[in-house]
Parts: structure tokens; C-alpha cells; sequence
């Protein structure tokens, strides 16, 4: 049986709930004081996300009004899901909706391997100025701009001019004219992402396969073990953390397709498998000035990507263990 005089000793000693938060509260100020120079260093960071990543959000509630620039977002009439209703009825909603996934998809399908098996292959190169060679040249695309990236890509591909046309009637086949073929715009779009960030891309992995300790691949040569299967029990197991998490922000990334490469590349004739969301939102919102239907198109695509980067995370999660958070 228990003691009543303990039990009441027990919870006058027990520390009061304002107690608790006063403790806590002081503990937090010493925080602040220890790592003040810290925090100082880190406040412009806060500012500007505060003023250019969630100040914007408030703009997010023209999507949900009939906005006027001269009457203001506060002015503007207030229609609820009007525009999103319309948009959802519309015919270009599933064809922007397979257009973007198909884009996204095969990017994140055939693009996110390919830095990986980079990183791995220069890891493994043993001829120091063929390996720095070889960065070099993969690490450049990431210094050029979208334009002119896109530039080259014209270039390469022209029917009169382009080396890979030239090439292709040398070998005795026929001319091609790819940037105004609707078959071969995804194939462009993908092949051109990857030559432009692959390299990039690549250093995260570089870093993570120099962060491996030599003294397993050192007890791996003792105990007989072959490159090939040094790489599969030792370099592959440490690389996957870091493979899981970039894994879930291309996934996060994956509908979230930038107008300005579509919009540089596709032509007329490519819009059926070329126009995206991000096209349309440019199209609709600075072109013909409908700035809350393209507001409410926005959001929906923004919404999918978060749909999408919560269920990478979550099967991340249940697979390996590991997520963002």
C-alpha cells in the first residue's frame, strides 16, 4: 500500500509547472548568450528567408481572389476555389499533369544514377591527370548559364549545321530534325540535364566516398577482396545515406520542372509533349496578365511536390531508416 505522507512529500517536491518553464526558459537564455556570436552570424540568413521565401506566401492568397493590381490584394475580390475549379476542368490539365510527370520522372530515372557511377569511377581512376582531366570537363557545364547550355544544344542538334547531323549523314543516315520532332524533345531535355549537372552533382558523392575510412578497404585487400567487391560491400553501403537523402529532394524536385530550359528548347510543334506547369503558370501569369489563375496553378503544383517529397521521406524511412527528419 502506498504512503499518503510520501506521496504528499513527493509532489511538494515535484518543481510547479511555472517552475519547469522559468528553468527552461533560463537554460535557453544561456544558450543565447553562449552562442551569440553564432547566432549573429546566422541572422542574415533568417532575414532573408524571411523576406524572400515566407513573405511571398502571404501573395499566395490571390489565388483564392479575383486580384486587381489596382485594388490591391486586400481589395481584391475574394472567389474561394474558383480558379482551381477551373483549372481542374480544363483541358490542359492532364495534358500539363503527364507532361511534367513524364519529364520529371525520366530525369530522376535515368539522371540520378549517372553521378553516382561518376563519383564511383573517378574514386576508382588511378591515372591522376586522366581523372582531373575528366572532372574538368564534366564539372564545366555547371559554370554555364541555362542559355547558353541550351544554345549549344540547338547547335549540336541543327539540321544543316550540327555536328551530330554531320556525323549522321557521314555514317549514311538520314538527317534529323530533332528541336522540332515531338519524339525526341524528352529525350533532349533528359540527355541535356544530365550532361549539365552530372559533374556537378558528382562532388556531393566525391565527398562522401573520401569521408569512407582506407582502413576498411585496407582490411578488405587482407582478407582477399577484389576491387569489384570492395566496391559492392564497402563503397556502396557508406554511399547510401547520402544516396537516400539526395533521393528524396530529387524526388521533392521531381514536378517542379524550370520554364526556362522548356521554354529555350521547345518549339510549336512540341508543345503536346513539352508544355509543363511552370510553362503554363509563365504563360498564363506574365503573358496574359491572369495572375490568379496562375497563382492557383502554382500552389497545385507546389502542393504535389510536397505530397511527393513527404512519401520519398516516409518510404525512405520504413526501406533503410533514414530520411530527411
Amino acid at each position: 500500500m502506498p504512503n499518503p505522507n510520501t506521496e504528499k512529500l513527493l509532489s511538494l517536491n515535484k518543481p510547479s509547472r511555472g517552475s519547469r518553464f522559468a528553468t527552461s526558459l533560463s537554460s535557453t537564455w544561456n544558450h543565447i548568450k553562449r552562442d551569440r556570436q553564432l547566432l549573429v552570424l546566422f541572422l542574415p540568413c533568417l532575414v532573408f528567408y524571411i523576406i524572400f521565401r515566407y513573405g511571398p506566401l502571404f501573395g499566395l492568397t490571390i489565388a483564392f481572389k479575383d486580384y486587381n493590381v489596382f485594388q490591391g490584394i486586400f481589395g481584391s475580390e475574394w472567389v474561394g476555389f474558383k480558379h482551381f475549379s477551373k483549372f481542374f476542368s480544363s483541358d490542359d490539365f492532364l495534358l500539363l499533369f503527364k507532361n511534367t510527370l513524364t519529364l520529371g520522372f525520366f530525369t530522376l530515372i535515368f539522371g540520378f544514377p549517372i553521378p553516382i557511377l561518376l563519383a564511383i569511377s573517378l574514386n576508382e581512376l588511378r591515372v591522376k591527370w586522366l581523372k582531373k582531366s575528366i572532372q574538368t570537363l564534366t564539372y564545366l557545364p555547371a559554370f554555364l548559364s541555362i542559355v547558353i547550355i541550351c544554345s549549344m544544344v540547338i547547335d549540336f542538334l541543327s539540321p544543316s549545321t550540327g555536328l551530330i547531323n554531320k556525323l549522321m549523314v557521314a555514317l549514311g543516315f538520314e538527317k534529323i530534325y530533332f528541336m522540332i520532332a515531338p519524339e525526341w524533345f524528352r529525350t533532349i531535355y533528359v540527355a541535356s540535364d544530365i550532361w549539365a549537372t552530372a559533374g556537378y552533382d558528382a562532388i556531393i558523392y566525391l565527398a562522401a566516398v573520401a569521408g569512407i575510412s582506407p582502413t576498411l578497404y585496407e582490411a578488405a585487400r587482407v582478407d582477399g577482396c577484389s576491387r569489384w567487391k570492395s566496391l559492392w560491400n564497402i563503397t556502396l553501403p557508406s554511399l547510401m545515406p547520402t544516396i537516400l537523402i539526395m533521393f528524396i529532394l530529387k524526388t521533392g524536385k521531381m514536378l517542379q520542372i524550370g520554364y526556362e530550359k522548356v521554354l529555350l528548347l521547345y518549339t510549336p510543334t512540341t508543345y503536346e509533349v513539352a508544355d509543363v506547369f511552370s510553362t503554363y503558370v509563365y504563360r498564363k501569369g506574365l503573358i496574359e496578365s491572369n495572375y490568379s489563375y496562375a497563382a492557383a496553378v502554382g500552389m497545385f503544383e507546389a502542393l504535389i511536390a510536397m505530397i511527393m517529397l513527404l512519401s520519398a521521406n516516409f518510404i525512405s524511412k520504413k526501406a533503410g531508416g533514414r530520411g530527411l527528419w
